[in-house]
C-alpha cells in the first residue's frame, strides 16, 4: 500500500520516552500472534499429567501439538511459606517454578527437571528446555478464590477485577540462560520465529496451571460442595508480572530489532489511516476496542504518582474520544480514520493517543496482521561498520538522526546524574546515582546521546573525505557509537530519542513500551525501577481457543 506512506509518523514523535511510556498493547503484539497463530494451525492441547497433592505440590505437563512436534510446559507446586515469599529477583523459593519443554517429557525428563528446575538460577537446563520460569501466588486473592469455591460460592467479581491474576511470574527466562535453548536454536522454526513466542506460550500455560490449581484446591478442600471457578470470572484473569531494570536496556541494545518493532506499528497505523472509507464491520470493531478500552481504564489502578496522572488523563481522554466518535466523527466523509487521528493528536493527551492508536488497529487485521512478520531481525548483518563511509556522510547522519542530542551539554549533572552498570550480585543492568554512588567507572555505554555528541566532537578537525576506517584507527573509542549511526541510517526507529542518564530519566517508560509489544496489560509502576502488569487477560483458554473467532 504506497500510499500509506504519506501517513506515517516521523521517528522524531514517536520515539521520545514520554509517548514510548504510554504504550499500549495492540493486534500486534506477541501474545496476539501467538493466539492467532495456534488457532489458525489448530494446536491440539492436553494436560497429560497432572500429580499436584492436597496443598498443592507436585507436578503437572501442559501439552501443546502442533504440525511438526510438540512443546510443553512442565509445572511444579510448592508449599512455600509466607517467609520466604518474595518477587524480588534474588529470591531463592516460588510458589510454582516451570520450563517450557521441546517437545514431550518423558519419566526421565521430568525426573531431571523437577531436580532443577525448582532451584532456577542454582540449577541447570538443556537445550530441550526453551524457557525457564517461577511464580508466587497473589495470596489474598488466591486464598479467597480457593475458600469461596471450595464452600460452593464464586469468587468476589470486583476482587478479581481490581487485580486481575492469581498468580504472577517473577522472571520468564529464555535465550540460553542457564542452559536453555539459545535463540539462535529455535528462530527457524515457523512456531516460534517471531519474538518472544517460547516465552509467551510458557505464560499462557502457567495461565491455565493457576485456574486449574486453585480448583484443584477447592475440590480437595470441600469435596462434594465445591464448584469450578464461573467462565465469566475465569476469563478475566490473567497472569501477573513482576519487571525491574534488567529488561530496560534490552530496547538500546537491539536498534534493528526495536526499529523492526516500532515500524511495523506505525506502518499498520498509517495503512489503517490511509483508508479511503470505513465500513460498518469496522466502525463496529472500532467502538468495541474503545468500550473495552475505557473498561480496562475503570479498573486500572496503580498506587505511583505518574502513573496516577498518566491514568487520569486515559480516563478524560477515552471519554472526550468517545464523544467525539459519536458525535461529531464524521465517518463518511473521505479518509475518517485520517482524520479521527488528527483530532486526536489535537484533543487527547498522549496517553489516550496511544490508546486510540491500538483502538484504530483492532478492527483491521486482514490489513495490518501480515505485519507481524516482520517484527523479528538478523542483528548480525547488521553488525559490521562500513569503513569505507566518508567523514561527511557520518556527519550527515549524525545531524539527521541524532540532533536531539547534539546540543545537550553532558558536563550538567542534570543530563548525566545516572548511569547504567551490571549488578555483581545479579548480573544484571541497574542504575546508579552518578553523584551519589561509586560504580561509574564500570558505566555500560547506554549513554547513546552522549557518545552521539562526543562522535560529532571527534569529527570536528576530520577532512570531509576520510574514510571511517581511519578515523577509527585514531579513535576507537568511538566503533560503538559509528556502528549506531550507520544502524540508524538504514532503520529510522532504531534510537530512543532521549538522554537515557539524564537525572529525570524514567526507567519505566522504557519498560512500559516493551512490556506493551509483549502485550501487557494493567501497567502499575511499584517505584520507577519495576513495574507489576498482567498478561493474557481476557484472553481464552486453551479449551477455548477454537471454539470463537481469531484473537
Amino acid at each position: 500500500m504506497p500510499q500509506a506512506a504519506a501517513f506515517r509518523r516521523p521517528p522524531a514523535e514517536v520515539m521520545r520516552l514520554d509517548r514510548m511510556g504510554c504504550s499500549h498493547p495492540t493486534r500486534l503484539s506477541f501474545l496476539r500472534q501467538l493466539l492467532r497463530r495456534m488457532k489458525a494451525e489448530t494446536w491440539v492441547f492436553d494436560r497429560p499429567v497432572w500429580d499436584m497433592d492436597v496443598r498443592g505440590v507436585g507436578r503437572a505437563v501442559y501439552r501443546m501439538r502442533f504440525a511438526g512436534g510438540s512443546l510443553s510446559l512442565v509445572a511444579f507446586g510448592h508449599d512455600l511459606p509466607d517467609h520466604r515469599r518474595s518477587d524480588r529477583v534474588i529470591a531463592t523459593a516460588w510458589d510454582a517454578t516451570f520450563a517450557l519443554f521441546d517437545g514431550t517429557p518423558d519419566t526421565g525428563d521430568l525426573e531431571r527437571l523437577q531436580a532443577n528446575v525448582p532451584l532456577q538460577e542454582a540449577g541447570r537446563v538443556t537445550s530441550r528446555e526453551l524457557s525457564l520460569s517461577r511464580a508466587n501466588r497473589s495470596v489474598r486473592l488466591f486464598d479467597h478464590v480457593v475458600k469461596r469455591l471450595a464452600a460452593g460460592q464464586q469468587p468476589d467479581a470486583r476482587m478479581l477485577r481490581e487485580t486481575g491474576y492469581l498468580m504472577r511470574t517473577t522472571a520468564v527466562y529464555g535465550s540460553g540462560k542457564f542452559g536453555a535453548a539459545d535463540r539462535a536454536m529455535i528462530a527457524g522454526r515457523p512456531a516460534l520465529s517471531a519474538p518472544f513466542q517460547a516465552e509467551m506460550l510458557s505464560v499462557w500455560l502457567t495461565r491455565a496451571f493457576t485456574v486449574d490449581l486453585v480448583e484443584h484446591l477447592a475440590q480437595a478442600r470441600g469435596g462434594d460442595r465445591a464448584v469450578r471457578l464461573c467462565a465469566d470470572l475465569r476469563r478475566g484473569l490473567g497472569v501477573g508480572n513482576s519487571t525491574g531494570l534488567g529488561m530496560a536496556p534490552f530496547l538500546v541494545r537491539h536498534p534493528v530489532l526495536l526499529n523492526n518493532w516500532m515500524m511495523a506499528r506505525e506502518e499498520a497505523l498509517a495503512r489503517v489511516r490511509a483508508q479511503e472509507s470505513a465500513g460498518e464491520a469496522a466502525l463496529a470493531g472500532f467502538r468495541d476496542a474503545l468500550d473495552a478500552a475505557r473498561d480496562n481504564a475503570a479498573d486500572w489502578q496503580s498506587d505511583h504518582p505518574v502513573q496516577q496522572a498518566r491514568l487520569a488523563d486515559l480516563r478524560v481522554g477515552l471519554a472526550r474520544l468517545e464523544r467525539f466518535a459519536a458525535r461529531d466523527w464524521q465517518t463518511t466523509a473521505p479518509h475518517p480514520w485520517d482524520a479521527l487521528w488528527r483530532w486526536g493528536t489535537v484533543h487527547l493527551p498522549l496517553e489516550a493517543q496511544e490508546a486510540l492508536l491500538a483502538a484504530m488497529l483492532e478492527p483491521h487485521g486482514a490489513l495490518i496482521d501480515g505485519l507481524g512478520a516482520c517484527m523479528e531481525a538478523e542483528e548480525e548483518a547488521h553488525f559490521g561498520i562500513d569503513g569505507t563511509m566518508r567523514v561527511a556522510e557520518l556527519r550527515r547522519i549524525l545531524e539527521e538522526h541524532y540532533d536531539w542530542a547534539l546540543g545537550t551539554d553532558y558536563g550538567d549533572p542534570r543530563h548525566c546524574g545516572r548511569f547504567w552498570y551490571i549488578s555483581e550480585e545479579k548480573l544484571e543492568p541497574r542504575l546508579g546515582e552518578r553523584f551519589e554512588e561509586a560504580g561509574a567507572a564500570r558505566e555500560l555505554p547506554l549513554d547513546t546521546g552522549r557518545q552521539a555528541a562526543a562522535l560529532r566532537d571527534a569529527l570536528h578537525e576530520e577532512a570531509c573525505d576520510t574514510p571511517v576506517a581511519r578515523l577509527l584507527l585514531a579513535f576507537p573509542e568511538h566503533r560503538l557509537m559509528v556502528r549506531r549511526a550507520q544502524i540508524a541510517a538504514r532503520h529510522p526507529f532504531a534510537e530512543i530519542r532521549d538522554n537515557l542518564i539524564a537525572a529525570e530519566l524514567l526507567p519505566i517508560d522504557l519498560l512500559r513500551c516493551k512490556l506493551a509489544f509483549f502485550g501487557a496489560t494493567r501497567f502499575d509502576p511499584r517505584s520507577d525501577r519495576w513495574v507489576r502488569i498482567s498478561l493474557f487477560q481476557g484472553a481464552p483458554y486453551p479449551d477455548e481457543l477454537h471454539r470463537e473467532a481469531a484473537p
